[in-house]
């Protein structure tokens, strides 16, 4: 009866927190804020310990979640309606690098050092301050960085070349099997697609571990067996 009551519990749970997830949107680990990792942090303890205590039984544990689903979602809602609650409920980000000189004060009241502060920078291909016009704090603990103009990489309209539109390059294969959806908004068919495989040295399909249309209009291809592309072809 114990393994039973902790097998169902695991499920509720299982089920519960994809619900409360999908409810609550998706963030990078990257993107989560203080509140939102200390959140989590007590959340899998709330459920851990409703799972494991016999006391406990499901109802409990999926109304711990509802309610802890509830609290969440309404202080998401606050803090983006409510402006004036949002500096003192989730902080603000911080100008740590004004005008190329490091704020210093700020640095201290961030509890960070300049080693810290470089390996930041190096995070986000930059090895020396002396290339950063701005760098910004964010509450999230990430670092944004403005460089100074002559250390901004050339584009193509700085270079005067014609710039061309870009695409997500297309799956129209994968472990064998035809991707009709993608293949259908390329506008192209199956037959095209299989000439296409056979010039390559693919006569069947059980031979194509993923194949993809890039932007150019070319088809790439992985086979199947070594796992791995022809020669110049991705």
């Amino acid at each position: 009866m114990e393994y039973g009551s902790i097998f169902i519990k695991l499920i509720a749970g299982f089920i519960g927190l994809w619900a409360m997830t999908r409810l609550l949107g998706k963030k990078e680990i990257s993107a989560l804020t203080p509140f939102d990792f200390i959140s989590a942090v007590i959340l899998g303890d709330l459920v851990g310990n409703t799972i494991y205590e016999k006391e406990n039984s499901v109802l409990k544990l999926l109304f711990t979640l509802a309610v802890w689903t509830v609290l969440s979602i309404t202080f998401e809602k606050i803090t983006q309606h409510v402006r004036k609650l949002r500096k003192p409920l989730e902080g603000e980000p911080e100008i740590l690098i004004r005008d190329g000189k490091i704020d210093l004060r700020k640095l201290r009241s961030n509890n960070l050092d300049f080693e810290q502060l470089r390996m930041m920078l190096r995070a986000k291909d930059t090895f020396s301050i002396n290339e950063v016009a701005y760098a910004v704090y964010e509450t999230n603990g990430s670092l944004s960085i403005l460089k100074k103009p002559q250390y901004e990489p050339v584009t193509r309209e700085d270079l005067d070349i014609d710039v061309k539109g870009v695409s997500l390059p297309q799956c129209v294969v994968e472990s064998g099997i035809i991707q009709r959806p993608a293949l259908e908004s390329l506008g192209k068919h199956e037959s095209w697609l299989m000439q296409e495989l056979r010039k390559k040295g693919y006569p069947e399909l059980t031979s194509v571990a993923y194949a993809e249309l890039n932007e150019e209009g070319e088809l790439c291809v992985i086979e199947a067996a070594t796992n791995q592309a022809k020669p110049g072809e991705f």
